[in-house]
């Protein structure tokens, strides 16, 4: 029962909210988003480890949540978060496992090219060939084109001597980024079959083989 001088206090009646505008309610909705992807990935890392996944599910799954992760923090990285760790230790979150995923950015059965260098550059140029030919053939259903981005997102990252910061990959995390909310039945609209367009596709090929040669002519 509240008392006469808590009866004099109105602010003590009124709800407390999180937010006062709509900005403030979509940085909490982010943040929210964020914390939930991370806790997801850290769940998945020990559903892994204690084998209740097959590898096959696992890479899927965990290659998936690594494209939201980078593109969910990207809404709320700033002066608050310059990184996820800061996220993390500021809201106490216990995921040394998903942490360990962001920073290396693949799963974990995804490994290192281990000397293959050679048929990761055949097998990116060939994922490249294949995502152009089905654009050419106007095949622009998700279930169609999802599959060979992540696979080539997955190759170049077995690539060691590709930079975290090479265009390539960046370039095929946004396409994969962008195509993640939508159902596999989808097809690409107007604006989406535009930044996958095979003229873009083309530039960005010619501009991975030149950087992959670079880097091949600088290892040796």
């Amino acid at each position: 029962m509240m008392d006469s001088q808590d009866a004099n206090r109105p602010e003590l009646l009124e709800e407390v909210r999180l937010f006062r505008n709509a900005r403030e309610r979509e940085k909490y909705d982010n943040m929210a988003d964020f914390y939930a992807l991370v806790n997801t990935l850290q769940h998945l890392e020990k559903a892994y480890i204690r084998d209740c996944v097959t590898p096959k599910e696992y890479t899927a799954a965990c290659s998936k949540l690594l494209v939201q992760c980078k593109a969910s923090f990207k809404q709320i990285q700033g002066d608050d978060f310059p990184t996820v760790e800061s996220f993390v230790k500021k809201y106490k979150l216990d995921c040394p496992a998903a942490i360990e995923r962001i920073k290396e950015d693949r799963p974990i059965t995804i490994k290192d090219d281990k000397g293959n260098t050679s048929k990761c550059i055949a097998d990116i140029v060939s994922l490249f060939i294949t995502i152009m030919d089905k654009l050419r053939l106007d095949i622009k259903a998700m279930d169609e084109l999802q599959p060979d981005l992540r696979d080539l997102m997955d190759t170049m990252n077995r690539l060691s001597m590709l930079p975290a910061d090479f265009e390539g990959k960046q370039k095929v995390s946004e396409w994969l980024s962008s195509l993640s909310s939508m159902n596999a039945s989808d097809e690409l609209n107007e604006t989406q079959a535009d930044i996958l367009h095979p003229n873009l596709l083309y530039h960005h090929l010619a501009r991975l083989q030149h950087d992959i040669h670079d880097l091949l002519v600088e290892q040796n």
